[in-house]
């Protein structure tokens, strides 16, 4: 819902003005989720630590993420989403600075958790500015193909961008990079974004906000840890435990509250449900295949930081080019069409790694293939989150699809680092490459519960 104030705004600034500001503060979003990967080896070196700490650098900032978007959602929604996105800003452009000074690992991890603080107050406060700013289905379904592209894009050149700044500047400058960009963004914001609220805001569920910090969490750190305990052990069947009681616990209560986090009868609609699975094996794909193949190329075959980085060139590129077109596609003919290109070309790439190896040409061409796959999935999978609710529930619903995003995120880091840590790094690749084929066939399979026209 838009104020009286709000729509004298638009009256005077452009909607796609309003895209272009929410989308430069969504960049360093994603940026950050992937840019640190190229710079692992560098850190590991700046900061003294072994593979499971340096998952705990990718994983924090993720888990952060994933386990407060739907809180900075519903905050949005009841105290102006303009607001907690400037408190986005400033909050992540602060740890952005304490991330690139931190003396030691301890340290960096602190602030790379209140990094994904700060980020969950953008991506999904901006989707929710984007969807009460654009009204019109088909302009909104190509807004959010904007939307996508520039998170996936994001995303994709991390590495790319990140290898340059580690070999030319050291591996503090992947954190410095996005000061300047916040800054610009903050004062873009106050000029250029209207304020809106959620016709009904709803109150804060603290109980569920906790719930899912210990589901996420544990989660994360089962995964993590799980090579070093044993997958068998004591721990780990504790972890299992816990986990499975936390889960029951946050069903139970989302079921009871009067204004759930996370409402639950939304997962009634099999194409949000479809919506928010996708969301999940995607993102296991994308990060899987950057940190098994950072990792490679660093660890395995002695490349430089910016000579990896260029290597993934082809996803970016691809995700680039796919994503637009995604939009259009989906404002045309619906989701399903897109997140069957999706599927086919991530269970492709898989399936090449897994047979053929990663040769130099052979990688390209793969990492190209998830590029395309990536860069069709984000924009069905958003505008299928959102279609058919309020638009003063669209900060709740972006905030699952984010989440769910961020969950696959830190499972894929997870997965990932675990096979790189494997006693045979030959094998745990030839897995890896398999777990993205076995995501993208995941894709094919949701499509059919997507819709097939847009609404």
């Amino acid at each position: 819902m838009l104020d009286t104030r709000t729509r004298a705004t638009v009256g005077a600034v452009h909607p796609w003005t309003v895209l272009a500001v929410c989308s430069l503060s969504l960049f360093v979003v994603g940026l950050d989720a992937t840019i640190v990967t190229v710079a692992l080896p560098a850190i590991a070196d700046g900061v003294r630590v072994g593979t499971q700490g340096l998952e705990w650098i990718v994983d924090a900032y993720t888990l952060a993420l994933a386990s407060f978007l739907i809180t900075s959602g519903a905050l949005a929604d009841r105290f102006g989403r303009r607001r907690v996105f400037r408190l986005g800003l400033v909050v992540f452009g602060v740890a952005s600075a304490a991330c690139a000074i931190a003396p030691t690992v301890e340290v960096l991890i602190a602030a790379r958790i209140a990094q994904g603080i700060g980020g969950s107050m953008l991506s999904p406060v901006a989707l929710a500015i984007v969807v009460a700013t654009i009204t019109d289905p088909r302009q909104r379904a190509r807004a959010i193909g904007v939307w996508a592209a520039v998170f996936g894009l994001s995303m994709a050149v991390g590495p790319t961008l990140g290898g340059a700044l580690v070999d030319w500047f050291g591996w503090r400058s992947v954190f410095w990079i996005a000061v300047p960009v916040v800054v610009v963004a903050l004062a873009l914001t106050m000029v250029v974004v209207p304020e809106s609220r959620g016709q009904r805001p709803r109150r804060i569920d603290g109980a569920g906000q906790v719930l899912l910090v210990v589901v996420v969490g544990a989660v994360i750190t089962v995964l993590i840890e799980g090579p070093r305990i044993g997958w068998t052990s004591t721990a780990a069947m504790l972890g299992y435990l816990g986990i499975g009681v936390a889960a029951g616990g946050f069903v139970w209560v989302e079921g009871r509250a009067a204004e759930p986090l996370m409402d639950l009868r939304l997962f009634r609609r099999p194409p949000f449900t479809a919506a928010v699975a996708g969301a999940v094996v995607v993102f296991v794909a994308l990060t899987t295949t950057l940190l098994l193949s950072t990792w490679h190329l660093q660890l395995e075959r002695g490349m430089s930081a910016v000579a990896a980085g260029a290597i993934t060139l082809p996803l970016a590129v691809a995700a680039t080019v796919c994503a637009p077109l995604s939009g259009v596609l989906v404002g045309r003919v619906g989701a399903r069409p897109p997140l069957l290109l999706a599927g086919g070309f991530l269970t492709a790439s898989g399936l090449l790694t897994a047979a053929a190896g990663t040769d130099t040409a052979v990688l390209l061409v793969a990492l190209g293939l998830v590029g395309i796959g990536f860069g069709f999935a984000n924009a069905p999978i958003t505008n299928t989150a959102v279609s058919g609710l309020p638009a003063d529930r669209a900060g709740v619903a972006g905030g699952i699809t984010s989440t769910a995003r961020q969950v696959g995120a830190a499972v894929g880091i997870a997965v990932a680092g675990g096979l790189i840590a494997a006693p045979d790094p030959i094998d745990g690749a030839r897995v890896g490459w398999s777990v993205v084929a076995a995501c993208g066939l995941l894709v094919l399979v949701l499509a059919r519960l997507a819709p097939a026209k847009s609404s």
